[in-house]
């Protein structure tokens, strides 16, 4: 691998990081929040719900606004109001405030899901991007690996307002890598004026490509299935199974680990097999697995050993599933790459958040909301690529 290409990645996972380690570092803090609040479960919950949301949506402003302006201005902008914003949360009186605060961090946060996509595509396409992409993955694997323990190691000493000043500082220094690191990638030449006939056009015809919806959605649940995990894990680990803040936040990061170490893989494999192949048996993995995992809760074994070690193997698919279906859904979209990453971060994140209020609807205490939760997304998933990945009909073109 060329060193530019490594640099990027590097610089590119650093910022994706923001958005991941503003969720995975409080993690272990929220049965605290919910109970120095003197809120309910559901309200902790909440504050990633909101998150959730404004770190979906404000994607389709974020992406537009990067085939306009370039994409580091929009990135600045980003990283500045998440970083207020998680000085705000720090100082939340409420849990209303607190969520509400959470709400604006996910409108900075989602600058750094988006754009870096966008970036990617700018430079390389098929299993180049796939491999960027993957690179840049394994950058990331550090928040869910060791924010949840960073977490932990702050909230002992310093209570869980420490944990939003931490992430302050880590997008003091995302700013100073974007600034100084990151070469703009969009000539402005390249760059689309703003149209609002235009914009509105480029969602259409996105929201119209079954191949980019279909590929999007599966790549959505697979992420979904881990919001619900990331919502509800804090409260099954700490509070059913009587693990420490420090025992769930290494089970955390266990279960991250298959995620993270099959994403490896995938621009390998795609490249000897195809990556429309990838997808297709990567999904049957996942949903083998976690309907498995479903089955054996729903009957009466209820290991703790045995749930980390089925979520690890269904996790272990979805590193092949994400970053194959990312690439692929934008690869017939060079010229609105920044509205197509948008859109397709938006409606994933969304899909995820509905995830969180319909598990958090069901959460009792016990594992079995959660390997339901995981099951169901895998079945839809599934259905999902029998559509979509069907050669005769043409929706996705493999490359």
């Amino acid at each position: 691998m060329k060193h530019e290409l490594i640099k990027m990645a590097l610089i590119l996972g650093l910022l994706s990081c923001v958005g991941p380690f503003a969720i995975d570092m409080y993690l272990p803090a929220l049965p605290l929040m919910a109970e120095s609040f003197g809120a309910p479960v559901e309200a902790a919950q909440y504050t990633l719900m909101a998150f959730f949301i404004a770190f979906g949506v404000c994607q389709l402003f974020y992406g537009p606004a990067s085939d306009m302006f370039g994409r580091k201005p929009p990135l600045y902008f980003g990283l500045i109001l998440f970083a207020l914003a998680s000085v705000g949360c720090a100082l939340a009186p409420t849990i209303e405030w607190l969520i509400a605060l959470r709400f604006v961090q996910g409108v900075g946060a989602a600058s750094v899901m988006s754009i870096p996509r966008a970036i990617i595509r700018d430079r390389y396409t098929g299993t180049r991007a796939t491999r960027l992409m993957t690179t840049v993955m394994l950058v990331i694997s550090i928040s869910p690996m060791l924010a949840p323990l960073a977490g932990s190691a702050l909230i002992g000493p310093f209570g869980w307002p420490s944990v939003f000043i931490a992430v302050t500082l880590a997008t003091i220094l995302s700013l100073l890598l974007a600034g100084f690191g990151l070469p703009e990638t969009l000539a402005p030449a390249d760059r689309v004026p703003f149209r609002f006939d235009a914009m509105l056009q480029a969602f259409r015809t996105l929201l119209c490509d079954a191949g980019f919806m279909g590929l999007t959605l599966i790549g959505g649940l697979g992420m979904a299935s881990f919001f619900v995990f990331l919502s509800t894990s804090s409260f099954l680990y700490t509070e059913y199974y009587g693990l420490s803040s420090t025992q769930f936040s290494l089970a955390f990061a266990l279960n991250a680990l298959g995620f993270f170490t099959t994403s490896q893989f995938a621009a390998n494999l795609g490249e000897r097999f195809g990556p429309v192949p990838v997808v297709r048996w990567a999904v049957t993995g996942f949903v083998v697995s976690a309907s498995a995992m479903c089955a054996l809760v729903a009957a009466g074994f209820d290991s703790f050993a045995l749930l980390v070690a089925m979520l690890l193997l269904s996790n272990s698919f979805l590193g092949l599933v994400v970053p194959t279906s990312m690439v692929l859904s934008l690869d017939d979209h060079g010229p609105i790459a920044g509205t197509a990453a948008a859109l397709g971060g938006a409606l994933q994140m969304l899909v995820g958040a509905v995830a969180i209020v319909l598990a958090s609807l069901v959460f009792d205490g016990t594992p079995l909301p959660l390997v339901a939760s995981i099951a169901a997304c895998g079945i839809l998933a599934k259905i999902l690529s029998l559509v979509t990945l069907r050669r005769e009909n043409g929706l996705v073109v493999e490359s």
